[in-house]
């Protein structure tokens, strides 16, 4: 399911997503820096999110969700990929995502995605929330 542009708001406690149906969420805290890729622990829900160059819209994409509705991803503009162990798919240009085994990976180069990278890692008791700073070393391609 692909995603629609929804509003951004960065700010010093977080970052605040509005989606297209009126409703706001709000990624604690300051994101913590990654270069080129960060992978999730088993059973983590996982939030992909690249601004565009004004950091004040952006697109959302959920990782092997299976819990949202169909119909709450059309309404809010949320994108999902379901990616299979060992497959990678590349999301949005610049931001490739893969699973290994139970963990989801964001591999990323924020200037060829052409803003900032947001991954946002959470489970009913924590919440991570990075920020992808630069492509990895290897480049984009050792990653597709």
């Amino acid at each position: 399911m692909p995603p629609t542009s929804i509003g951004v708001d960065l700010r010093e406690e977080g970052v605040v997503v509005e989606y297209l149906d009126g409703r706001t969420t709000l990624y604690r805290g300051v994101p913590e820096s990654a270069e080129g890729t960060v992978t999730a622990g088993p059973g983590k829900e996982t939030h992909v999110l690249v601004t565009d160059p004004t950091e004040t819209e952006g697109v959302m994409t959920y990782v092997n969700d299976y819990k949202t509705d169909d119909e709450i991803l059309e309404e809010s503009g949320v994108g999902r990929v379901i990616v299979e162990d060992g497959e990678r798919d590349e999301v949005f240009p610049g931001v490739i995502v893969g699973r290994e085994g139970q963990r989801n990976e964001v591999v990323a180069d924020p200037e060829v995605a052409g803003g900032r990278v947001f991954v946002f890692v959470e489970d009913g008791w924590t919440e991570g929330s990075y920020e992808i700073v630069e492509g990895p070393e290897d480049g984009l391609d050792a990653h597709r």
